[in-house]
């Protein structure tokens, strides 16, 4: 009866183990299942799905200055996630919560820190210093080996693609109103790359200081 049962049907370890493509095919499915309990109940949590008090969506100028900061990778050295420990709150201020980049598509969250941590850097320096940094770090931190970006300033904001960039973000959430993203060409007209990243750089993190 023993044997019967063995080598009846259903799964068994050893059927399953010796198995490559049913193994990765089970292991693909509570993999899946694991994922969606752990994920789809935040999205439907106040905490990760509402603005903190006061936050605002990107103006037009500060979208540019994102986007900009994420083509020449200023995520590689530079997270914007204050984790919730001593050493780090002490360092940079409270930590990170998801109320805060409920508008950041995609978010700039992560652990790499090259540089400094920039969730909090909003408001810490004058634009002049963010500029001079920009232009050449070692020019007010001259222990810095991050690249300079002078060319930034020489370089205009790509005023036409802006529109279709805010009604994309729109459709993801941000309360941007047809008059916004009307004017959005208008509102960085002669705006250089390094305005826009200084502008973005202004702005991370101040609503929770």
């Amino acid at each position: 009866m023993t044997n019967q049962t063995k080598s009846g049907g259903g799964l068994s370890h050893e059927k399953i183990e010796t198995n490559n493509f049913l193994m990765i095919v089970l292991i693909l499915v509570v993999l899946l299942f694991g994922g969606l309990v752990e994920i789809v109940p935040l999205f439907f949590q106040k905490s990760t799905t509402e603005p903190v008090p006061g936050l605002k969506p990107y103006t037009a100028l500060q979208v540019a200055g994102r986007d900009i900061y994420v083509r020449e990778g200023c995520y590689n050295c530079h997270s914007q996630m204050i984790r919730p420990f001593r050493a780090e709150t002490l360092r940079y201020g409270p930590y990170s919560l998801a109320g805060e980049f409920v508008y950041d598509h995609p978010f700039q969250w992560g652990s790499k820190r090259t540089g400094p941590d920039l969730a909090r850097v909003g408001g810490k320096y004058s634009d002049e210093w963010q500029r001079i940094h920009l232009n050449n770090p070692r020019d007010v931190v001259p222990e810095s080996n991050m690249p300079a970006y002078s060319w930034l300033e020489k370089n205009r904001v790509d005023a036409a693609s802006l529109p279709a960039h805010m009604k994309g973000l729109r459709t993801l959430g941000a309360p941007y109103t047809d008059d916004e993203i009307a004017k959005a060409s208008e509102d960085v007209k002669d705006k250089t790359e390094m305005d826009a990243v200084i502008a973005y750089l202004q702005v991370m993190g101040i609503h929770r200081k």
